[in-house]
C-alpha cells in the first residue's frame, strides 16, 4: 500500500531578489517526509536549511517547483487557506523561545488557542494542562516564564507548539541558546513527542543535535547532499549515562 507523504517538495527552487539582482538559495530540492517521522535538516550557516523549513512550514513560498501538503498542491492556496494551515496543521519552536516574560507558563501555552478557529473556550484549559504535562512542567505551571531556566523556557515553547495539536512541529535550532545539559533535556522532550506519534522536523547546524533524529538530511550550498536513515540514533538516556 502506498502512503501519501505528509510533505513533498518536487524540484523546489528558491531565490531572493533585490531589484534585478537574484540570489539563489535552494536548487532542485526533491524531498518526501511521512507522517510520524523525526527528521533533522542540517547544514552549515547559509546552506539553505532554514529557507527550506520556512517553505515547508508555509512561512515562505518557492520561486519554482512544487510543494505538496498531504498530497495536495499548495501554490494556489489563498491567504485564508494558508492562515488556516498555519493555525491548525503546523507549529514552530524557535531558538529564542519567544515567551512573554511577565506571563505565567500556563498563559504562554494558552496563547495560540486564543486565536484558534475551532477549539472551544471550555476545551482550552484541558489542552494547556496536557501540553504542559507532556513537557514535564506541571509543577511550574504558575511560574512566570522569566523565573525559569533556559531549558525550561524552551520546553514551555514546545508545549505552546503542541497545544493546538498540529500535524507537524518545526524546531529551528531549538538547543542553540542552551548549555549542553539543557539541550539534551529539550531533545529528550522532542524524542518523547515523536514516540507519542508527532511528526517533528528539526533544523540544526550541529551534528550532535541532528543525531537525536531518526533521519538526517544534509544540505550543502542549497542542495540536498545526503538523506540517510540514522541507524545510530542517540537517546537522551544514553547521553546522560555517559556523563
Amino acid at each position: 500500500m502506498t502512503t501519501t507523504p505528509l510533505l513533498e517538495a518536487r524540484k523546489l527552487c528558491k531565490s531572493y531578489f533585490n531589484g534585478e539582482v537574484e540570489t539563489p538559495v535552494l536548487f532542485d530540492v526533491n524531498l518526501q517526509i511521512n507522517s510520524g517521522e523525526f527528521v533533522a535538516i542540517m547544514g552549515p550557516s547559509g546552506s539553505g536549511k532554514s529557507t527550506l523549513m520556512h517553505i515547508l512550514g508555509f512561512l515562505d513560498t518557492p520561486t519554482t517547483g512544487a510543494y505538496f501538503f498531504k498530497g495536495k498542491p499548495t501554490e494556489n492556496l489563498d491567504d485564508d487557506a494558508l492562515a488556516r494551515i498555519r493555525a491548525l496543521s503546523v507549529s514552530f519552536v524557535f531558538q529564542s523561545f519567544n515567551l512573554l516574560p511577565r506571563t505565567t507558563v500556563f498563559e504562554n501555552v494558552m496563547l495560540p488557542l486564543l486565536y484558534h478557529p475551532s477549539i472551544h473556550e471550555r476545551e482550552r484549559e484541558k489542552l494547556v494542562k496536557h501540553a504542559i504535562e507532556l513537557v514535564g512542567l506541571s509543577d511550574r505551571s504558575s511560574y512566570l516564564s522569566n523565573q525559569l531556566s533556559g531549558g525550561q523556557q524552551q520546553r514551555v515553547a514546545i508545549a505552546r507548539s503542541l497545544v493546538t495539536e498540529p500535524e507537524v512541529i518545526f524546531a529551528d535550532e531549538p538547543t542553540g541558546n542552551l548549555d549542553s545539559q539543557s539541550g539534551v533535556a529539550v531533545m529528550a522532550t522532542l524524542q518523547e513527542l515523536h514516540r507519542l506519534g508527532h511528526t517533528i522536523i528539526l533544523v540544526t547546524h550541529e551534528r550532535t543535535t541532528a543525531e537525536f533524529a531518526q533521519r538526517i538530511i544534509h544540505i550543502l550550498d542549497g542542495r540536498i547532499d545526503s538523506d540517510i536513515r540514522n541507524n545510530k540514533q542517540k537517546s537522551a538516556a544514553q547521553v546522560h549515562s555517559l556523563k
